[in-house]
């Protein structure tokens, strides 16, 4: 009789069973099924044999319709108890194990009845399998999904008796005596579910918009930003990554010479005013009449309560004092603020002056003020709005490790200096805080100079 090992349940868990690479890549036709779920939940893909489970979990998010904002995990097999492979989370909590995006779909699955289990949120317990239904010759080019039914729970639902109750009660007309027992009426159930969300609407078409865009190759860019947009994703969002490889971040990176004069107006104007230099103060702002000639030409005073006349208390002039030393277009010796050689090099030129600035981007002497510009421009370059990148730049230092320092968990400010010169660029200047109108569409064309380094 066997005598049970003391440690025995203090064992590492073993690995799950890899098959070799194959020597000749194939494709497999997939169905993924949301487990325990009736009416069945499902979709059907083409999928290359090399994709990484890693890729495969994106793809499975998207076709699925889930948001990627909780953990997942594979595990080779039907059984969803079976051993597991290791997560970047799972990895980084020190945990040994084979990890996902160094396994390739064909080393788990290679012919038709081949399976694999994939679990998202460990808290509703979503289980869902995938099967070969397919094997595939011909390797499809490209993720396609060809069928599916139901929509996909939405998140936070409460597991399946949580999506069965929600269903019910849209199915029902949302009849008040069939409202889902977690709510507390039916105005907070629809503040909180998705728009227009109905259980039993699917559109593949929808599914394989997304793939597209989830999948394009990012635009090349600097090496600083690369290395950025490969931390933030080895964290599990790959919002960055959609971004540079959308249609607007492969766009144009030129201006013509009348764009170039309007994004250095603010810069042309005030390098105009303070002319060969001025004396500063003895606080160390500029003089008071400076202050009202460079609020009044850069349209400070349209909008302004108050005076303008004193740079503490003016907050536009003393940004764009600040950015234009920033990006080194004046400096102060000996209280005195004067105009640098290549600022003076380039009045008169607004190519030059421009040129000057993007290659001053981004701006801060800090690592995290240069990290939040990076992204800054990212985000501009693949079409974010200057108002909505500040929300995005916070929750993308979160996942680089930065906090606001209050404490271990609050995101940093999403606030940066290179944000600051693209408002500037933009004439915000001449509107009150956020604009009423859009950005200059010329400003997401010299981010995309500056980030694929033209």
């Amino acid at each position: 009789m066997r005598i049970p090992d003391a440690f025995e349940a203090y064992r590492p868990e073993p690995d799950p069973d890899l098959r070799p690479v194959p020597e000749h890549l194939r494709g497999f036709v997939v169905r993924l099924d949301l487990r325990d779920v009736r009416p069945p939940v499902w979709r059907r893909l083409e999928l290359r044999g090399d994709l990484t489970l890693l890729d495969l979990h994106y793809i499975l998010q998207i076709a699925m319709g889930w948001q990627d904002c909780h953990l997942h995990r594979f595990s080779a097999g039907v059984s969803r108890w079976a051993p597991y492979f290791r997560t970047e989370f799972d990895l980084s909590e020190g945990d040994d194990g084979i990890p996902e995006g160094e396994v390739r779909l064909d080393q788990v699955v290679a012919k038709k009845g081949d399976a694999l289990c994939y679990e998202y949120d460990f808290g509703d317990s979503w289980h869902h399998l995938l099967k070969v239904e397919k094997v595939l010759d011909e390797v499809p080019e490209t993720v396609r999904c060809t069928g599916g039914r139901m929509a996909c729970p939405p998140e936070d639902s409460g597991g399946i008796y949580g999506f069965a109750e929600l269903s019910a009660w849209v199915r029902s007309g949302y009849d008040e005596s069939q409202l889902p027992t977690n709510f507390e009426d039916a105005e907070d159930v629809r503040a909180w579910l998705p728009d227009g969300w109905d259980p039993d609407r699917f559109d593949p078409d929808r599914v394989n918009d997304a793939l597209d865009a989830a999948l394009a190759a990012p635009v090349e860019v600097r090496e600083e930003l690369a290395a950025l947009a490969e931390r933030i994703e080895r964290q599990g969002p790959r919002t960055l990554r959609e971004i540079l490889g959308s249609d607007a971040a492969h766009g144009a990176t030129t201006v013509t010479e009348e764009e170039a004069r309007r994004l250095t107006e603010v810069f042309s104007v005030f390098l105009d005013v303070i002319g060969d230099g001025v004396d500063l103060t003895g606080a160390g702002y500029l003089p008071p009449t400076v202050v009202e000639q460079v609020a009044e030409r850069c349209g400070v005073t349209s909008w302004w309560v108050g005076k303008a006349d004193r740079e503490d208390r003016t907050i536009p002039v003393l940004r764009i004092r600040e950015n234009a030393q920033g990006l080194g277009l004046v400096s102060i010796r000996k209280g005195r603020l004067s105009p640098t050689a290549a600022a003076r090099r380039a009045r008169g030129d607004a190519q030059e002056l421009l040129g000057h600035v993007l290659g001053h981007l981004p701006v801060g002497r800090r690592r995290h003020e240069q990290e939040a510009g990076w992204l800054t421009l990212a985000l501009v370059a693949g079409g974010v709005t200057l108002h909505d990148c500040p929300g995005l730049v916070s929750g993308f230092l979160a996942d680089l490790g930065w906090r606001d320092g209050r404490d271990r968990f609050s995101p940093p400010s999403g606030q940066n200096p290179t944000l600051d010169v693209l408002r500037d660029l933009s004439g915000w200047s001449r509107t009150s805080g956020w604009p009423p109108r859009d950005d200059d569409p010329s400003v997401a064309v010299v981010a995309r100079a500056v980030i694929r380094n033209v």
